[in-house]
């Protein structure tokens, strides 16, 4: 069965187009024809027509009045951070928020506390948030394992699969990126709440990943949680298990393989020590850099490790509002691209979810940096939260409204007093727009009202936090 719809207008390739008709089949595009209002009365432009016109309802086109643009792409989330929200910016005893070092520690009260049946309904309504705003795929950074003790559970991979069916049953896509974690710091075994994240060991680690299980909407990928929580020696085992292709994928240059990179001073000054080189040359000589890694934050860089990103073609996934939330500095993103790293984005720390907010906020941070404007065009940040994070995340058929993508759509409200006047090009989309502007989302065809979504997920995470945070105190 196909669907047609009108769009007011879509951005197709890098042009904004009114009147775009779009034919859905088995949720792909089988037809995208700009300027296509010859079906519409005379006088009446696709903006004035009757809305909404549902299928069934008579005869024509499913009309989504304002700017529709390709789905988005969310390459960083912990779901469970969502409990956090307004939580760590209280003030302590002594006046002072604290510092991401004590956050980590709230951070760590709330994962000591959540089993598989508390992980899926916290991420099941994170991603219900997340596709209210517009997000039609996530990556999921993965590192909630085992049980509190750090034994596994019956099913070594229940955490994960709570989060894949959480996933499934909120609507979007997943990349589950399964974290290797191992040490609590350089040279430092587990404690408290981290040996239930260890595997023991990175060979351990791949025997457990090789059990999970991908389809259509799910990839298994693979993330090095830092250079601090996995040993030097240990990285190669996983930079491999990432190399090797799988049947289920698309792409011949292997699986996501995912990294905290240089987010901290800290980091890079304990890894200085600890081996005498930045973390980005510990892991290019560990073969952990390649053209499906993504290095996130990628905040503290030399001048040598734009060099070696750009030259192994990674991905920079940028988390400006978490990495703002903590105080982390503002990322090089411009250099990092200028030598031929590609920028990504994601939500991270779910401080918001808010993609619009996460695209604009490089630019503008780029601007209080340099104190000059101009560093990030409208269309470049889209491209980065739409097809090249969908890449980045395995689902290269994703992220573009053309024949034979992935049938995904993101409608703006285009009359909200955030964007009414603003033009409905792609600048409102960044500059403008925020996510209680999306209107509707598609996702593999499937068509979501996103005030609905909101209404439902705003009680379903007050029920899902309320359950880690009491657990936790």
């Amino acid at each position: 069965m196909s669907t047609t719809y009108l769009l007011e207008r879509a951005l197709i390739g890098d042009q904004v187009e009114s009147d775009v008709l779009v034919t859905v089949e088995d949720g792909r595009f089988t037809e995208v024809l700009p300027g296509r209002n010859d079906h519409l009365p005379a006088g009446i432009s696709a903006g004035e027509f009757p809305f909404p016109r549902v299928p069934g309802e008579m005869t024509g086109p499913v009309r989504l009045p304002g700017l529709s643009i390709p789905g988005l792409a969310n390459c960083h989330s912990h779901a469970f951070h969502r409990a956090l929200r307004g939580r760590t910016q209280r003030v302590g005893v002594d006046g002072n928020p604290g510092s991401f070092w004590t956050w980590r520690e709230q951070m760590y009260a709330v994962a000591q506390r959540l089993d598989p049946d508390s992980y899926y309904d916290l991420a099941r309504a994170t991603y219900r948030e997340m596709l209210s705003a517009g997000i039609t795929a996530v990556g999921e950074f993965h590192y909630l394992h085992h049980q509190p003790d750090g034994t596994a559970y019956a099913d070594p991979n229940a955490m994960g699969n709570a989060l894949i069916a959480a996933a499934k049953d909120a609507g979007i896509r997943i990349a589950l990126l399964d974290t290797c974690y191992l040490a609590a710091g350089i040279g430092k075994a587990p404690e408290g709440v981290q040996v239930r994240y260890s595997d023991g060991d990175a060979e351990r680690w791949a025997e457990r990943v090789d059990q999970l299980t991908g389809d259509d909407t799910t990839v298994i990928g693979a993330a090095i949680h830092s250079v601090r929580a996995v040993p030097r020696e240990q990285i190669p085992t996983i930079s491999q298990w990432a190399q090797v292709d799988q049947a289920q994928r698309r792409q011949a240059q292997g699986r996501p393989l995912h990294v905290h990179l240089s987010e901290q001073v800290a980091e890079n000054e304990q890894c200085h020590a600890a081996h005498g080189c930045t973390p980005t040359e510990l892991l290019d000589g560990a073969g952990a850099l390649g053209p499906m890694t993504s290095a996130v934050h990628a905040t503290h860089l030399t001048g040598h490790d734009l060099a070696l990103l750009g030259g192994a073609r990674a991905h920079a996934c940028f988390c400006p509002t978490t990495e703002r939330d903590l105080g982390d500095g503002i990322g090089p993103s411009r250099a990092l691209a200028d030598h031929g790293a590609r920028l990504t984005l994601g939500s991270d720390s779910h401080a918001v979810i808010d993609t619009f907010e996460e695209m604009r906020a490089v630019e503008l941070d780029e601007r209080l940096a340099t104190q000059q404007r101009g560093h990030w065009s409208a269309t470049d940040l889209l491209v980065a939260a739409t097809s090249r994070g969908h890449a980045s995340l395995g689902f290269a058929d994703a992220g573009r409204i053309a024949v034979g993508q992935r049938a995904d759509l993101v409608t703006i409200d285009t009359a909200t007093t955030r964007t009414a006047g603003t033009g409905a090009g792609p600048e409102t989309a960044v500059f403008a727009a925020v996510a209680e502007d999306v209107r509707q989302v598609m996702v593999d065809g499937v068509l979501h009202e996103s005030a609905t979504l909101r209404d439902e997920a705003g009680s379903e995470l007050a029920r899902a936090i309320h359950t880690a945070i009491e657990g936790a105190r």
